[in-house]
């Protein structure tokens, strides 16, 4: 691990915590939430204070975030807003407090210029040791304040000039007049500079949860469902109907479609999807040639790539083979690959659709598809350092060089092009009310609905064969391969696809 730290790529961009006054407020703050001080003098915090120095000394790594719920933070800085959340039990929990933090700004600037904030992410479970647990959380709000109480006591000074200005005699109050002057010492002017924390609620419906081996649970689409990747074992009392595995995926699939959840990377616009296909074939040949003996993988380049691919060909998973054809079709019209939910490399070709759920979903596709170390990285960081401990030090090293080089140097422009487009908007249209016809206009528009997948058929395409036609899915004013049919005799309706809730044809992508 110390190559990625290095490398910045790893505890990287914590807030660094050195001088008296700042480690004096931490222990304040701390000794508030737990009872407990450090001896550091030197330490580094990410967005919600966990040190994990800190950590280690108190032999807790869980020291504000008691059995993964309810997680405490202290904050002694806005700046802490864009450092990473390490040791993440719930997937919400980043986006809950850096939301807070951008709302909250002004107000915790000032406050934290004199004391640190301390607060906790409360709901109203304290444990999940059984699954079903899980489902009791539902709403997650945050309870914000100094370790001396001075948005409290803010609050209460106000009160007080409110009953001062409203009260015929309040002149004449000098008990409440010494109790607004000693308050007044402690807060400030608030009337002229407010010292006020919104309070802030958020629903936790559909989320990611380390407990139980790492859950993904989807409450609030059309068709809910929990993903398990690690596998179903003690989840058979969930309040859930569905509940798959790794193994199953076509039902994961299926879902998928149901509810609108992903797209084709070929479908994605404003992005070069050839390149990101062909960047995944460079990662899944990396994986497969790392530690065999004479292959060196420092300094790369396309051609060596190419060498390695040609020499290693017959050793290379099929995954790598598909999504050749994928490119050779994109790039070159070559013949186009047919491909379902029982393809190794059907998640591959997938990336989240444009709804509010979309960083949980390329998550989850992270997950389904980890030879795609990029994807891996920005998505799923946990399950990245879990794997990457276990690769051989060839492939680390190639990895850590190629996040150093390809990554680093953009995060924001990486992300936009492979995984974050499309992506970012949480009033997103429902998938439900997306549009559901053809293009009127442009070079498809005699494309007609013929299904509920929206395939659309636009006459006979150049790689289709004389005696067939290809079905089409519209995006904007493209129109996608979805499937190839035998000719339907002319005045007959174009068939429909098949939508079983099992088999390949439930979680057809291509052909």
């Amino acid at each position: 691990m110390n190559r990625l730290i290095r490398a910045g790529l790893m505890f990287g961009n914590l807030f660094h915590v050195h001088s008296p006054a700042l480690v004096e407020r931490y222990n304040r703050a701390l000794h508030h939430l737990t009872g407990k001080r450090t001896a550091l003098t030197d330490f580094y915090i990410d967005l919600s204070g966990y040190s994990p120095e800190v950590g280690d000394e108190l032999d807790d790594p869980l020291y504000l975030n008691h059995k993964g719920v309810n997680r405490q933070f202290i904050l002694l800085s806005v700046e802490q807003r864009t450092a990473p959340l390490l040791s993440v039990k719930f997937s919400t929990s980043k986006t809950i407090l850096q939301k807070f933090i951008a709302e909250n700004e002004a107000a915790l600037f000032a406050l934290t210029a004199k004391d640190a904030v301390a607060g906790e992410l409360v709901n109203s479970v304290y444990d999940v040791s059984q699954p079903k647990r899980l489902f009791d959380i539902r709403r997650i709000t945050i309870d914000a304040d100094t370790t001396g109480g001075t948005v409290k006591d803010a609050a209460k000074l106000a009160e007080m000039v409110d009953r001062f200005r409203d009260s015929e005699s309040g002149w004449y109050d000098d008990v409440l007049i010494a109790e607004m002057i000693g308050l007044a010492g402690k807060t400030g002017d608030v009337v002229r500079n407010p010292v006020k924390l919104k309070v802030m609620s958020f629903e936790q419906r559909n989320f990611w949860t380390a407990h139980f081996g790492g859950l993904y649970v989807f409450q609030d689409v059309e068709h809910p469902a929990v993903i398990a990747p690690a596998g179903k074992d003690g989840l058979d009392d969930l309040p859930l109907k569905h509940v798959y595995d790794a193994t199953q995926r076509n039902q994961i699939a299926h879902f998928f479609q149901l509810n609108g959840l992903t797209q084709t990377i070929l479908e994605a616009r404003g992005i070069k999807s050839a390149a990101i296909l062909r960047q995944k074939m460079d990662f899944i040949l990396i994986d497969a040639v790392a530690g065999q003996e004479g292959v060196e993988l420092t300094g790369l380049t396309r051609a060596d790539l190419r060498r390695l691919a040609r020499q290693h060909a017959d050793h290379l998973p099929p995954e790598f083979h598909t999504l050749g054809q994928l490119v050779n079709w994109a790039e070159n019209g070559g013949a186009f690959p047919n491909i379902d939910s029982a393809d190794p490399v059907y998640f591959y070709t997938l990336r989240a659709a444009d709804t509010s759920d979309a960083p949980l979903v390329n998550m989850l596709l992270a997950q389904l598809a980890p030879k795609d170390i990029r994807q891996l990285f920005i998505c799923h960081k946990d399950l990245f350092y879990t794997t990457y401990a276990g690769w051989p030090d060839a492939k680390r090293a190639y990895v850590t060089d190629f996040l150093e080089r390809e990554y680093q140097v953009d995060k924001a422009g990486v992300r936009d092009a492979h995984v974050w487009s499309c992506a970012r908007s949480s009033g997103a249209t429902p998938a439900a009310q997306r549009q559901k016809t053809a293009p009127r206009s442009g070079p498809h528009r005699g494309c007609r609905a013929v299904g509920r997948r929206d395939v659309e058929e636009i006459g006979y395409g150049r790689t289709c064969p004389p005696d067939s036609y290809r079905v089409h899915r519209p995006v904007g004013d493209l129109c996608l391969p979805v499937a190839l049919f035998p000719r339907c005799p002319q005045g007959q309706a174009a068939p429909r696809m098949a939508r079983g809730a099992a088999g390949p044809v439930a979680g057809r992508l291509y052909g």
